[in-house]
């Protein structure tokens, strides 16, 4: 395993590290969550992320089980969670001084902790002044309950705008932004985000580097019966795969599998090689139901040599229309 710093942090995460999003959210068991877990801690992983909306709190409780069970050292792994969406009434989402307090204290206590070392504001707040976040997560910060705080899909001038505001009252800046990224997704950290690496040292924990399944390229058949996305919480992503923009990338996935097998690699892996590749990607959050996923995961960290200067101008030109960003970090 690889261990990356956390942007301009002292902290290091595994770079590839494993997130409960469609892990534990999707009928998964206490004991399968369990091995899953100690299968990806096995493999170098020390970075788990979670969330209050994940299973409505309860991949957070099966987490926090699991990690018990474990019985590692606290001071060996990093756990995240997001605040934003936290229940059904009037204060229960949103960023404000109050929900970012009560949903952190509601988190740990669903993990059974005492402090999770990332704290991340899961979406923007148009309803919530910048400076009351930044007041609220500072509090959470130097109350113990959190080491680090950052932000997830936020747009680039939202964060320089919470970093300003913290330096000029002396408060703590965020130091991390939770984007979506793959092949498909590249505009926020290519392009919007490069400015905040400089000047801040931003650093990321990427999601969703397959493209939510897509680039593993099991959807080119269709939607196969019993799949997670044949369930009904998950309709809105087979309608998505259903328009004309769905079925372009899962063409271009079919494209890319293609340039793959001449690596003797997965798409899946190959995909993860491509995101790892990226410095400015700090880790990239895994995904898995069984075993074997995390196995086949993990390969890729050792891969990312195949993609060679010839191989990027490839997959350049199979996506052609997708996000560019700077070509500066490619070899």
């Amino acid at each position: 395993m690889e261990y990356r710093h956390l942007g301009k942090s002292g902290l290091k995460v595994s770079a590839l590290s494993f997130g409960s999003w469609t892990t534990f959210a999707l009928n998964v068991d206490e004991d399968l969550a369990y091995q899953l877990m100690i299968k990806a801690w096995e493999s170098g992983v020390n970075f788990f992320d979670n969330a209050e909306v994940y299973a409505n709190g309860a991949s957070e409780i099966i987490m926090g089980k699991a990690l018990k069970r474990a019985g590692w050292k606290r001071s060996d792994y990093v756990i995240s969670t997001k605040i934003f969406w936290g229940g059904n009434g009037p204060n229960d989402n949103g960023l404000s001084r109050k929900h970012i307090i009560e949903g952190t204290h509601a988190a740990l206590k669903r993990l059974d902790l005492e402090y999770v070392d990332l704290i991340f504001c899961h979406r923007p707040d148009i309803h919530t002044p910048v400076e009351e976040t930044v007041w609220a997560m500072n509090h959470i910060l130097n109350q113990g309950k959190a080491f680090y705080w950052g932000t997830s899909e936020w747009p680039a001038s939202m964060i320089k705008a919470a970093y300003d505001f913290a330096r000029r009252e002396h408060l703590i800046p965020p130091l991390m932004e939770q984007p979506e990224y793959n092949m498909f997704n590249r505009q926020k950290v290519e392009m919007d985000y490069l400015p905040l690496y400089e000047e801040f040292g931003l650093g990321t924990t990427i999601w969703s580097p397959l493209a939510s399944g897509i680039l593993t390229n099991k959807y080119a058949a269709g939607i196969p019966e019993g799949s997670r996305l044949s369930l009904k919480e998950n309709e809105w992503l087979k309608k998505r795969l259903e328009t004309s923009e769905g079925r372009e990338k899962l063409r271009k996935a079919s494209d890319l599998q293609n340039i793959a097998l001449e690596l003797d690699m997965t798409l899946a892996q190959f995909s993860l090689a491509w995101c790892l590749k990226n410095p400015h990607v700090s880790t990239v959050i895994t995904g898995a139901t069984k075993a074997s996923q995390i196995d086949e995961n993990m390969q890729s960290l050792s891969m990312i040599d195949r993609l060679s200067p010839d191989v990027m101008r490839k997959i350049e030109n199979i996506l052609m229309n997708a996000p560019r960003g700077p070509q500066d970090w490619r070899p």
